[in-house]
């Protein structure tokens, strides 16, 4: 098992405040030769009736380098193999990258974060961690 993110019993509980059904804690992708990689955390909720479920991965980081950059370029490159690893293997379900919302203000508000959101590369939840709930979803 991978280690825990700082944040990922934060962002667990937020997502429970905010309607999420944990479903995995890890969610596994399961690769050939019986390989896996681990996104941190499974969810569901329901939509609607005639919707069915919305399903989430969600990976957790902390950026508690000394280098919000470098956390960035990792946090990045791990997202893009992930996504696509669950586009192959599980189309329905989507991927998130959750980041306290100070760190949305430090860093993607900045033009290295902000092209990578105006380039819809990556999907972000930011959460509040002393009060444990989810700010905001940026798609």
């Amino acid at each position: 098992m991978p280690a825990r993110d700082y944040y990922h019993d934060v962002v667990k509980a937020a997502m429970q405040k905010d309607g999420w059904t944990i479903t995995h804690d890890p969610y596994r992708i399961k690769l050939a030769r019986s390989k896996n990689l681990f996104v941190d955390l499974g969810a569901e909720r329901l939509i609607a009736a005639e919707k069915g479920l919305e399903k989430i991965a969600v990976e957790v980081k902390s950026f508690r380098s000394a280098s919000e950059i470098k956390d960035l370029e990792e946090a990045l490159g791990q997202f893009i193999l992930y996504e696509r690893l669950l586009t192959r293997y599980e189309p329905d379900r989507k991927l998130y990258l959750a980041i306290p919302e100070q760190v949305r203000q430090s860093v993607f508000e900045e033009e290295a974060g902000q092209v990578l959101l105006d380039d819809g590369l990556l999907r972000l939840l930011t959460f509040e961690p002393t009060q444990e709930v989810v700010i905001q979803w940026i798609l």
